[in-house]
């Protein structure tokens, strides 16, 4: 028999994780759980994860549903009924890892809530996710990405000093919430292995992005002052952040130091300006930025922003092309040739969509399939004698 090298088996290969999840948060985290080997079971109800449909009515498998539920089965119960009930805990407790972000206190009254299945069953590591928390009387709100982003700071940050506030132009907490998610669990995951436990990760929407803000509070505190919404620029260096047009689209350029102010301007040929009155101190060009820029976009305006980078990282200068979605191409400018693999669903096209960021011994970015309403309910439940 030919032992198998373990650096070539997925990390959570054989684990079981149960997914009682929505939208994004807990079915991304979930995504990432089965990205690294682990067998993924969604629980979805008789109308499917809401995912499925948002801005979407060509089909099941909308857009948010595409990018977080491959190589996973779905499962439909109706926990409304007691046999849906019996059988959601029969499931659960089967699970290496349970994960819902289900609205605080219903998976209690439904006799799935974290504490009864880790009495149940020592050994389970329970991750749920939140708007507001699971007490007080936030916990009641409904919690979605841009309640967080707004009530966390975020978006009072974010957006141009004299326009409103602007909310980042994904579902970022969203996202960060799956991620520390799922560290959690894999931290649980370890721990197990240890005292052979398992234990309860709690992530709400709002301390994900309160905790994003690690710098900007320290700044805050530190000063004196409350940070203020300035677009891209970053106020107390120049060029920092900064957008220049160039022959053929922007670039975003930082040259925080001395040295990398004098290397931007050898690098576009205008050393000159290292030398200018105006722009030889950091103070002076933040105090005439709008004459900074204005020099620097004439010096590239003949170039292509292509080349404006690659002469600027030749230098050490931190500069990129802001790029649209379809210019972003797998195996470029430093995105992993890999990156992108195909989501396939019945009589649709495939689409194509990022995997794991990242590599990883016996982890293979790989294609997969997105699971029908309910197409293994018989399949799963059939292992539980039901």
């Amino acid at each position: 028999m030919t032992i198998k090298d373990p650096s070539e088996i997925p990390p959570l290969q054989g684990l079981r994780v149960v997914e009682f999840g929505q939208y994004i948060a807990v079915p991304a985290a979930a995504q990432m759980l089965c990205d690294l080997g682990a067998d993924v079971i969604k629980v979805e109800s008789t109308a499917g994860d809401a995912a499925r449909y948002v801005g979407w009515t060509q089909d099941s498998y909308g857009p948010m549903f595409s990018a977080y539920n491959r190589g996973k089965r779905s499962v439909v119960l109706d926990l409304r009924t007691e046999v849906g009930r019996q059988q959601a805990l029969a499931l659960a407790c089967s699970a290496d890892v349970v994960l819902q972000n289900v609205r605080p206190g219903i998976m209690e009254r439904q006799g799935l809530g974290a504490l009864r299945l880790m009495e149940m069953t020592p050994r389970l590591v329970y991750g749920q996710v939140s708007g507001f928390g699971q007490q007080g009387p936030a916990s009641v709100r409904p919690g979605l990405d841009i309640a967080a982003q707004a009530e966390s700071g975020m978006m009072s940050l974010n957006g141009d000093a004299d326009r409103d506030p602007t909310r980042v132009g994904f579902t970022v907490v969203d996202v960060m919430a799956a991620q520390v998610l799922s560290n959690g669990v894999l931290a649980s995951l370890v721990r197990r292995g240890v005292t052979g436990r398992g234990g309860l990760v709690d992530v709400s929407l709002i301390d994900v992005a309160v905790s994003a803000l690690a710098n900007a509070w320290t700044e805050y505190h530190l000063s004196g002052r409350m940070p203020l919404r300035r677009g891209n620029i970053q106020p107390n260096s120049a060029p920092a952040a900064d957008v220049i047009r160039t022959a053929d689209g922007m670039i975003v350029v930082s040259a925080y130091t001395q040295d990398h102010f004098a290397k931007l301007c050898a690098a576009i040929g205008a050393t000159e300006l290292a030398l200018d009155p105006r722009f030889r101190e950091n103070a002076g060009r933040v105090e005439n930025r709008p004459a900074l820029m204005d020099v620097l976009g004439n010096a590239m305006s003949h170039m292509t922003s292509d080349h404006v980078c690659d002469l600027l990282a030749s230098a050490g200068v931190v500069a990129g092309v802001i790029r649209t979605m379809a210019d972003v191409k797998a195996g470029q400018a430093g995105v992993s040739s890999d990156l992108f693999v195909e989501v396939t669903a019945p009589d649709r096209v495939a689409v194509r969509v990022p995997s794991l960021p990242m590599s990883l011994c016996g982890v293979h970015r790989r294609a997969g399939r997105l699971p029908a309403l309910g197409e293994h309910t018989q399949e799963v439940l059939s292992t539980l004698n039901f």
